[in-house]
């Protein structure tokens, strides 16, 4: 057989049931070879492949208009240049640096996602890459689409974080969350006070994350169009602290006895306030993103009410019993030394609920699902700029695809005006690190993260589940080429996990 459309006649067959099925073993690679040449066989399916690589763009995009009109893409010739009009040019370092990265992705030019639509390209069952001429006109629909992890429950390598960054700019977000330590351990290593991470981290050499280690991943996710925003939640979260750090921590007390165990940050010491002081001014020169993410947060009371000292404080101050006011002492002067580092902050919905004074920029996130909608009105009201966590905390698994739910939500459904709905500037969806670790982390990260991407990029009218499951599962199955080990959505395969029959 040497090209389709020859024209082979059937033999004529007039044999015994044994000899009929022994001819038709002889003769089946030749009537495969015809029946693919001629349609027979794949052709519905190849053409149904086709279809759906050509409209399996994700996020999708605003406005996209493609046609049948199709080119072939040849490895040989293919080139990344700067349009005429273009106002970057070969100066511009950014772009530069992403031709390079994709052209090395496959020597045969893989091209997905080259400047995120190559994703119109989609190789046929010949090996062939084809592009189909297509008018797009994109933008997205919230401007933070944020991810967080959580690298002190567990440490993540900085393979584990980098391989992360980028699945986020191949699903097209922009900020990287990073809630780098907490009670369990802090591995962030400090050049102003090393001990924190000596005597705080899982181990004080292979789990921490030292100077240049910090300064990779935010050059890495920089080149890929991603902000890094530290979080050092305080005053509670804070137990890794006072490994390193005498006196930070709050002593608890057992009746008029010490217990021996720790709180939350000591709000009454100027000495907390002095550590503070240094602490974020070396922060805010580590991370060069415009803001700083200060938590405040689940600060358990507890510790704070055994102890004399600060009961005697509360009543100097006249805060009776209501130790939340204590809470935004603390948070407020912590406000006030962050600000004189010029940075902007974010907080976590209680910093904002217990009636703390913010500056007008601040960035409040709503996490609690309880009374979310309500939490997005209050806030939004008083004029502070707003992200949305709340329904998107991917650390809650369930069996099937719980990425619809993550897909279905939409941010701004909820009782306010058009000027309180644009303080709504997007959203994150957190993967909180108890359950998680570098051995599962991506995989349960991504698609269902994606899910969230397309709901914070893409028109609010881009709601079809049905539809989104047919290019989710070619998305994923992209991420999966590209060597991210995303989880599938449900049965099927991936073409590329079988070359030929």
């Amino acid at each position: 057989l040497t090209r389709c459309g020859s024209a082979y006649p059937l033999p004529r067959l007039n044999l015994t049931l044994t000899g009929a099925m022994y001819c038709l073993l002889k003769l089946a690679p030749l009537f495969l070879a015809v029946a693919v040449c001629n349609g027979w066989l794949f052709g519905d399916f190849v053409g149904k492949q086709k279809e759906q690589d050509e409209i399996s763009l994700w996020p999708l995009p605003q406005k996209f208009q493609s046609s049948a009109v199709a080119f072939k893409l040849s490895p040989a010739s293919f080139q990344i240049v700067h349009a005429k009009q273009s106002s970057a040019g070969p100066s511009c370092g950014l772009l530069e640096n992403a031709f390079r990265r994709y052209e090395l992705y496959s020597p045969l030019f893989t091209f997905e996602p080259v400047l995120c639509y190559k994703r119109l390209v989609y190789e046929d069952y010949y090996g062939v890459n084809n592009i189909n001429k297509t008018d797009i006109s994109d933008f997205p629909r919230f401007a933070h689409r944020g991810i967080l992890l959580d690298s002190s429950r567990h440490f993540l390598p900085l393979k584990v974080i980098l391989a992360n960054l980028e699945a986020m700019a191949m699903n097209k977000f922009n900020v990287f969350h990073w809630h780098i330590v907490d009670d369990q351990s802090f591995p962030y290593m400090s050049r102003t006070f090393p001990e924190l991470s000596q005597k705080g981290a899982y181990h004080p050499f292979t789990h921490v994350y030292t100077p240049s280690d910090v300064k990779m991943v935010i050059e890495f996710a920089r080149m890929r169009g991603i902000r890094v925003i530290p979080e050092f939640d305080t005053p509670g979260h804070t137990e890794s602290w006072g490994n390193g750090q005498l006196d930070l921590l709050t002593p608890c007390y057992s009746g008029s006895s010490p217990s021996g165990t720790f709180g939350p940050v000591n709000p009454i010491l100027n000495s907390s306030y002095d550590f503070m002081t240094q602490f974020f001014k070396e922060i805010s020169t580590v991370f060069p993103d415009a803001y700083i993410h200060l938590g405040g947060d689940e600060v358990d009371f507890r510790c704070w009410e055994s102890n004399p000292d600060i009961q005697k404080f509360m009543a100097q101050q006249g805060f009776g019993t209501d130790y939340s006011k204590l809470e935004s002492f603390y948070i407020q002067r912590l406000l006030d030394i962050v600000a004189a580092t010029k940075k902007g902050y974010m907080v976590w919905q209680e910093v904002f609920d217990n009636g703390v004074k913010l500056k007008d920029d601040t960035v409040v996130e709503v996490w609690m699902g309880n009374k979310m909608e309500e939490e997005l009105q209050n806030v939004t009201r008083a004029g502070f700029t707003t992200i949305l966590s709340a329904p998107w905390y991917l650390d809650y698994i369930s069996y099937g695809q719980d990425w619809q739910h993550y897909y279905k939500v939409e941010p701004l459904s909820f009782p306010g005006t058009d000027a309180q709905k644009k303080l709504v500037i997007g959203g994150e969806a957190c993967l909180w690190g108890e359950y998680v670790d570098a051995t599962n982390l991506t995989p349960r990260l991504w698609p269902r993260a994606s899910a969230v991407a397309e709901r914070l990029w893409s028109d609010k009218s881009v709601t079809d589940v049905g539809n989104a499951y047919n290019r989710l599962v070619q998305h994923r199955c992209r991420m999966v080429k590209r060597g991210i080990p995303a989880e599938p959505l449900f049965v099927g395969h991936c073409r590329q996990e079988y070359k030929g029959l």
